[in-house]
């Protein structure tokens, strides 16, 4: 079976892993993204500003597949301060909203210890099924 990286145009190539890879059968492994934006650089410094880009780097991994964010089965993501993600809980649900829609795929949250970026926040990682590949 072939895989296909997946790297959307005007990224800044990612070193040592893929940002997503795209089988044969139409799975697509996008690996976690965090809030720094298409040239690796942190724009916010804030939970809810890198919530959002991190859902718009994935929502751009999907595209550049070929697919929507309508096709992403899982989401998981893993957050430094449950307090601060469960505080912000109606922050959360808006920004979701305009980068998702009211796609509402599996997911798991999983709180960490620390990330390897350290101006990282959270970290998202997910699987689509492109029907189309």
């Amino acid at each position: 079976m072939t895989h296909k990286t997946v790297q959307p145009d005007g990224w800044t190539p990612a070193k040592g892993y893929a940002n997503g890879m795209l089988t044969q059968n139409g799975l697509l492994f996008i690996g976690g993204q965090i809030g720094w934006n298409e040239h690796q650089k942190f724009e916010r410094h804030d939970f809810i500003g890198q919530m959002e880009q991190a859902l718009g780097n994935i929502a751009a991994v999907v595209h550049a597949a070929g697919g929507q964010v309508t096709d992403i089965t899982r989401l998981t993501w893993y957050v430094l301060d449950k307090h601060e993600y469960l505080a912000r809980q109606k922050e959360v649900g808006e920004i979701y909203r305009r980068v998702f829609g009211r796609h509402f795929p599996a997911m798991t949250m999983v709180v960490v210890a620390g990330l390897i970026e350290d101006e990282a926040l959270l970290e998202i990682e997910a699987t689509a099924v492109l029907p189309s590949a």
